[in-house]
């Protein structure tokens, strides 16, 4: 990059903040993590800064054999490397969306994104001594918070746990060891289930049980924690913190393994909102979609979202229970229930904006849409 180039890329007037919402961005480096993950890094064509609270995540809008496939993944990287922002993804034996991004992603594609979105971060939940702890690919947010805390040198006791089957599984092995050399209140702690013939391992074996745990982390009580991996992998770690008395106030976890396993149930729910249930039409409330000319009458228990798949309008959706962020839209006037997990802000609400997978109106609503 020349200097002069390099000038204008980064002229502050001509530089956009990264807001939640529909954004196109480039992958411009892919890196082999481990034999079966991959780091995608992206940055934007127009300059934006990528601004997120380490632990969220985007949602991927992909064209996959000419459908449609949206797909949450957590930002690994910092927010402390403003200018762009990385993935990482196991490559999953038959899944659709993490075989097609190895096999098919390149550096130069474009992409369509959606987000910043998630409560999961240590930017809204801090604390001067942290247990980080995470099995498999689940350590990317904790990567996002370690990076985070380790390029703002801030003060903060942290202790990072990371499981994984063997040791050629562990994802940024090297940056892991790297931080603890350079800091002494940052310490990590690898632990493999297993080694295969010819490896060599010095380090903790087989899986965290609350005696390894004590080890560690022996003030693990007085620290708050944040986890996140496989569903078992969070079982675990509960019932190790809940048999030590642990304040669950200072627990935080994430997993998408919930969402992906209820998206097949989400994915019913416009079907489902056409059954034949008899209703008083005074009863009905009228949904209005201001951009699309359209309007239709629904039933106190529909979404917002149904009301749009009914009259044939695709509003982007992944998850179907308001942790993405990604189905997001302006109402403009009316009122609605808004069951929400965490995926749109106080700030977007105070704005006017809901997500409409997990919004009932509760009287006649207009949607900028």
């Amino acid at each position: 990059m020349s200097i002069a180039f390099a000038s204008e890329y980064l002229n502050p007037v001509n530089t956009q903040t990264w807001v939640n919402g529909r954004h196109v961005v480039r992958c411009v480096k892919v890196i082999d993590e481990t034999h079966d993950t991959r780091t995608f890094c992206f940055a934007a064509e127009q300059p934006i800064l990528f601004f997120f609270k380490p632990g969220q995540f985007v949602t991927l809008e992909l064209d996959i054999d000419g459908k449609t496939v949206h797909r949450p993944y957590t930002i690994a990287s910092s927010p402390s490397i403003p200018y762009s922002f990385s993935i990482t993804v196991k490559r999953v034996p038959g899944g659709t969306v993490s075989n097609w991004l190895h096999d098919r992603l390149q550096e130069g594609d474009e992409m369509t994104v959606h987000g910043p979105a998630g409560g999961f971060n240590c930017i809204d939940h801090p604390a001067e001594r942290l247990l980080l702890l995470s099995g498999g690919v689940g350590i990317t947010p904790l990567m996002s918070m370690a990076r985070w805390l380790f390029d703002m040198n801030a003060r903060v006791d942290i202790v990072f746990v990371h499981s994984a089957r063997t040791p050629q599984d562990i994802i940024y092995r090297g940056e892991l060891e790297y931080m603890t050399s350079r800091i002494g209140n940052f310490t990590a702690h690898l632990i493999c289930e297993r080694t295969v013939t010819g490896e060599s391992w010095t380090g903790y074996r087989g899986f965290l049980d609350e005696r390894m745990l004590s080890v560690i982390a022996p003030d693990f009580l007085d620290r708050k924690v944040f986890c996140c991996g496989p569903g078992p992998y969070m079982d675990a770690v509960r019932g190790i913190l809940a048999r030590a008395g642990f304040d669950h106030d200072h627990y935080h976890e994430e997993s998408f393994d919930g969402v992906r396993s209820e998206m097949a149930h989400a994915a019913t729910e416009d079907d489902a909102a056409q059954r034949e249930e008899q209703w008083d039409s005074e009863d009905l409330v009228d949904v209005q979609f201001a951009a699309s000319g359209m309007s239709i009458q629904v039933k106190p228990t529909e979404t917002v979202h149904s009301a749009a798949a009914r009259l044939g309008i695709n509003i982007p959706k992944a998850c179907g229970m308001g942790i993405c962020g990604t189905c997001r839209v302006l109402k403009v006037s009316g009122e609605v229930e808004m069951n929400d997990n965490g995926g749109i802000t106080e700030e977007e609400q105070e704005e006017g904006y809901i997500l409409s997978c997990c919004s009932h109106p509760s009287s006649a609503v207009v949607v900028d849409y």
